[in-house]
């Protein structure tokens, strides 16, 4: 019995000694993982009330539960509160609490009733567990934020532990500067069609619309949210979501499926309109274009199209004060090229929401700088409000958390802000979690009502916040070798300027000089939605680029190829050539004809003005030409817009040349030798007949 005693004690001392003995860093994260693998318990806090005691006589309430992963049954399980006199200095030093999974930097105070005791836990099971302190009985004195955890601890060695912090603002505590806090909210999607018409490439928005997607989520956060909360839309989600309001097609690999009009579109539409009437709204730029690729490849002109015409679709779709004054750019950052291809819009933005990253403070600091700085651009100053990183991630965990912990961490970030050394004005602050991010509706409907209610926080509008003596200097923009990489490359782009320029062409021949139909459809072949599925965006590159060439066939030179020869009569002549007008709407072009063998032909035809062909119909203009030889030649006829720039490809055209006129006149003049000749004989033979008459009948007299 004895020995049977023994070796337990020996087998259990085994297993736990890799938890308490102190080893290196990197020691001790491949034993805590290599232990988790083989047994484990989870922890788990679940709320902490209030958030923010007080008062030293408040009473807080921890409550939690503990589960037995280890696969065998545990006895004599203790849950012990743990917590720290001393509050953290700075955000770093809560940062390293948070990440370190060592139980030996716990936070160290254990009082003797601070354990609940489980004197047997079975595999699978779980316990609920209770702990009840007042802020005077856990040392608590001055405002700050402390440590606390829960461990869970076999014969009271630490085993598992779920770390958090308690934010502790007493009456006594001088009053706070009162942080003005922004929200941005995104509301942005990747392109789901290709041209302007009901043909989807994809049909993932009736998923997402719905049930537990993504753009249901976040119009379910749009129910809830405060109305200083700032939403940035895409407006061509906005026309796709339109578009499915209607029956719609979708294309896949080998055909195209018709689609009934989706309810939940317009449902989706409606209440986001609803919801957000009060609210501030942004335009982002149509499709969401890369401006930073844009302006280094060369498509210059398509920013500011997008701006505007983003504008002009949210107010007409979503809330009629949206505004294109604010930017906020591909994972944040741009650099000078950008920023000026921004500067200069027509629509004139002022302010660029950035990456922490995008525009570090100059020298570094050790407080958290205000979130407003002016920076320069080739148009002049614009307001660059930079989002605060570890405040913007806790509305978009890397991984599941808790609602309790991500709000203690909350409180106890906007907090440690509002209580560091030096600050005597209140500062600027923005949240901003990634672009393109699929939310928990619950953690940031949370996290949004927990900061309505903290006295150091005041939620504003992100438009209201400007640069002011709190701002601290700022390095320029900081664009990395990473961030050049991450764009849409010049391969990718150069098809999309060609059927942008194709696009252009036919918008300038109309009559009425109207935008391009396919500006939107160009647009979002330059969305930044594209940079992480390059060939998706090559596929719809080709369906845009094939509608446009279809397009542009529709105004075509009648009759052209070296099968279907022109006669051009005689030396000097003209030739008829004839443009058919398929477009549906009147257009005004120039015909340009070049003989490709001058020496053979020469072709005059100074075009002084436009060729004006109504709709389906077709215009003709007579080319005067000359040859010098007979026989075949051939002139290159290219359309032409008002400024000179080709339409369409050219077109070779045969003209025969007979050299007909020259032999004309010397047959006509042959026929008319031959037939004055025939009138004079016949006159000549008439008056010899009439003279021999009157001598026949004299004689016939004289015998008489």
């Amino acid at each position: 019995m004895i020995r049977k005693t023994t070796l337990l004690i020996v087998l259990s001392a085994a297993l736990l000694a890799p938890m308490t003995v102190a080893a290196a860093p990197g020691a001790a994260a491949t034993q805590t993982k290599t232990t988790a693998s083989r047994q484990n318990f989870a922890m788990s806090i679940s709320s902490i009330t209030p958030e923010v005691p007080r008062s030293p006589t408040d009473v807080i309430t921890f409550k939690g539960v503990v589960r037995n992963d280890t696969g065998v049954q545990q006895n004599n399980v203790y849950v012990r509160l743990r917590y720290g006199q001393q509050p953290f200095t700075d955000r770093v030093t809560m940062a390293a609490y948070a990440a370190d999974q060592n139980p030996a930097t716990l936070a160290p105070q254990i009082s003797s009733n601070s354990a609940v005791i489980i004197p047997s836990l079975a595999p699978g099971a779980t316990q609920t567990w209770e702990f009840t302190r007042t802020p005077a009985q856990l040392g608590l004195r001055t405002f700050g934020v402390y440590p606390i955890a829960v461990d869970v601890a076999p014969n009271n060695v630490p085993f598992q532990a779920q770390r958090t912090y308690l934010t502790y603002a007493p009456p006594t505590v001088p009053k706070l500067p009162r942080n003005r806090l922004a929200i941005a909210l995104p509301v942005i999607d990747q392109p789901h069609r290709a041209t302007d018409d009901a043909l989807f490439v994809d049909d993932k928005l009736s998923q997402s619309i719905t049930g537990k997607g993504r753009l249901a989520d976040l119009a379910a956060i749009a129910q809830v949210a405060p109305k200083t909360v700032t939403w940035f839309f895409e407006p061509s989600l906005l026309d796709d979501l339109t578009a499915m309001t209607k029956p719609y097609r979708v294309k896949t690999k080998d055909e195209t499926q018709d689609k009934p009009a989706n309810p939940a579109a317009g449902q989706w539409l409606t209440s986001m309109r609803t919801s957000l009437a009060a609210s501030p709204v942004v335009a982002v730029p149509y499709a969401d274009p890369d401006v930073a690729a844009l302006a280094h490849q060369g498509l210059d002109t398509q920013t500011d199209r997008a701006i505007q015409l983003g504008g002009q679709t949210t107010r007409a779709l979503l809330n009629r004060n949206a505004k294109t004054t604010i930017n906020w750019p591909a994972a944040g950052v741009l650099d000078a090229d950008a920023l000026d291809l921004l500067s200069v819009s027509r629509d004139k933005v002022n302010t660029v929401l950035l990456n922490a990253t995008n525009l570090p403070p100059q020298p570094a600091v050790t407080h958290t700088p205000d979130a407003a700085a002016t920076i320069d651009s080739v148009n002049g100053p614009m307001t660059a409000l930079v989002a605060d990183a570890e405040l913007s991630r806790l509305f978009e965990p890397a991984a599941p958390t808790s609602l309790t912990l991500s709000k203690q961490r909350f409180v106890a970030e906007t907090a440690m802000i509002a209580g560091e050394a030096g600050q005597t004005s209140p500062r600027s602050l923005v949240i901003a979690p990634s672009r393109r991010w699929d939310p928990n509706p619950k953690l940031v409907t949370a996290l949004m009502k927990t900061a309505r209610g903290l006295p150091w926080l005041q939620l504003t509008p992100l438009e209201s916040l400007k640069p002011t003596k709190a701002s601290v200097p700022r390095a320029g923009l900081t664009y990395t070798e990473q961030n050049r990489k991450d764009e849409l490359g010049r391969k990718y782009l150069e098809p999309v300027k060609d059927a942008w320029s194709k696009a252009q062409l036919t918008a300038q021949i109309t009559e009425t000089k109207t935008q391009s139909s396919f500006d939107a459809a160009v647009l979002r072949l330059t969305s930044s939605g594209w940079r992480n599925s390059t060939r998706a965006g090559r596929a719809v590159t080709k369906l845009v680029a094939d509608a446009v060439d279809e397009r542009t066939d529709k105004i075509q030179i009648i009759g052209s190829g070296p099968d279907r020869p022109r006669a051009l009569a005689g030396s000097d002549g003209v030739v008829p050539i004839s443009v058919k007008n398929s477009l549906g709407a009147a257009i005004l072009l120039y015909i340009d004809v070049k003989s490709n063998n001058r020496d053979r032909l020469q072709v005059h035809f100074p075009q002084e003005e436009p060729m004006r062909i109504g709709e389906g119909q077709s215009g003709t203009v007579q080319v005067p030409m000359t040859a010098a030889v007979s026989g075949d030649a051939t002139v290159t006829v290219q359309l032409r817009t008002s400024d000179g720039q080709p339409y369409g490809k050219p077109q070779q055209l045969t003209i025969r040349t007979t050299g007909y006129t020259g032999i004309a006149l010397v047959i006509v003049g042959a026929a008319l030798t031959v037939m004055l000749a025939a009138v004079v004989t016949r006159v000549l033979r008439r008056r010899s007949e009439r003279k021999l008459a009157r001598a026949a009948k004299g004689r016939e007299s004289g015998n008489a």
